[in-house]
């Protein structure tokens, strides 16, 4: 007995069906970009219900994705399986938010039909707008700032910290101890890692071996979550 044929409506059934389940937004548009199709992620993402983009360019969600870009595009699939955008979507409401967007080929209703799939990566960008300029506020410091491994070597330090220790060589190199081994600080970098924070005062040698300005050093867990990745700390001239 033969296995049943599988239909084109059947195909189309099933692939409706993944598309319901994706992550990623997706709208599959014909071969000049006007929308044939869009999964729920789409509708959340944009705001449209199929119905109202029916047959709409894609420049509707994608601004500045002209029918001249999109036979660019087209042009560019012949040479390649996908084609990957940064853009800057636009949703019913008139809001923006930023996009990777991943454009490849799809014979859906008709050869050479395109699917357009859309990544939100509003919270990408805004946490990588906070990490700068939280490392720019880390560079411009007049504290010596430093993060290091549970084993002691630095992962980073800001500017400060070099300049205060004379270091010209790549810093990570180097360990905690090699600039900081005098008691207590060995045991107070074992207890920030062990999650307690500390601060304490100490009198810096100069070069010479005599006795220096006093500073404050600060040692804390570099939490991750609830993990204790390693130690950040600060040394501050008093």
């Amino acid at each position: 007995m033969s296995s049943p044929v599988m239909t084109m409506k059947d195909h189309r059934s099933l692939f409706r069906q993944l598309l319901a389940g994706m992550y990623d937004a997706v709208i599959i548009t014909d071969p000049n970009g006007h929308l044939i199709e869009q999964n729920a992620r789409a509708k959340e993402f944009f705001g449209y219900e199929t119905e109202e983009v029916m047959d709409r360019p894609i420049g509707v969600f994608i601004p500045g994705v002209t029918p001249a870009i999109v036979q660019r595009i087209r042009k560019g699939l012949d040479e390649a399986r996908h084609m990957m955008l940064d853009a800057n979507c636009l949703r019913k409401d008139g809001t923006p938010f930023a996009a990777e967007v991943t454009v490849s080929v799809i014979d859906l209703m008709d050869p050479g039909d395109l699917v357009f799939t859309v990544r939100n990566t509003e919270r990408r960008r805004r946490q990588l707008d906070a990490f700068r300029s939280k490392e720019n506020c880390f560079n411009v410091s007049q504290a010596a700032l430093f993060a290091c491994a549970p084993d002691g070597r630095f992962r980073w330090v800001n500017q400060a910290f070099m300049d205060m220790f004379g270091i010209t060589d790549d810093v990570q190199k180097s360990s905690f101890v090699d600039f900081m081994d005098d008691d207590p600080m060995p045991s107070l970098f074992a207890q920030a890692l062990s999650g307690e924070s500390s601060a304490t005062r100490i009198c810096a040698e100069n070069a010479d071996g005599g006795e220096g300005e006093e500073v404050e050093i600060a040692l804390a867990p570099d939490l991750h979550g609830k993990k204790i990745r390693g130690v950040v700390g600060s040394v501050f001239r008093v």
